[in-house]
């Protein structure tokens, strides 16, 4: 009995610590603009991307997955979240770099597809009509 209160003793203590300050913030997004915006012109067609600026913690990146379908992430790395590091887009237009680790992530999904970062990017909802697309959390 006595084994099992000590090795009950031993997980609790290594399970407590520090707290996890490696998420990504939670901040207010409210974005929108219409399609029709130059800004937005590479969402025109599937596989193109933006950088907004002025919105989440670094910015956000909206990219259409499919004809009807897009997906928003904001620009802070998830590694290392508290360098607010913002992800870049790559050349190739399917994934973007953090420039202080090299991790990078798929702009399909978020998800990271080169270490050191083992965490999506930060999701926000987006919807669009026929002529506006809004982000939010």
């Amino acid at each position: 009995m006595n084994k099992w209160y000590c090795l009950l003793l031993v997980l609790v203590g290594l399970g407590c610590g520090k707290g996890d300050n490696s998420y990504v913030p939670s901040v207010s997004v409210n974005f929108q603009a219409p399609l029709a915006d130059p800004k937005l012109i590479k969402l025109n067609s599937v596989g193109g991307s933006v950088i907004i600026s002025g919105y989440g913690v670094a910015g956000l990146i909206i990219y259409r997955s499919g004809a009807s379908s897009y997906v928003a992430f904001d620009r802070c790395s998830s590694y290392q979240p508290e360098k607010r590091c913002a992800v870049t887009i790559d050349d190739t237009g399917l994934t973007a770099t953090d420039p202080c680790s090299a991790a990078k992530f798929l702009l399909s999904d978020g998800s990271p597809v080169k270490a050191p970062a083992t965490r999506s990017l930060k999701p926000y909802s987006v919807y669009v009509n026929n002529f506006n697309i809004f982000v939010s959390n």
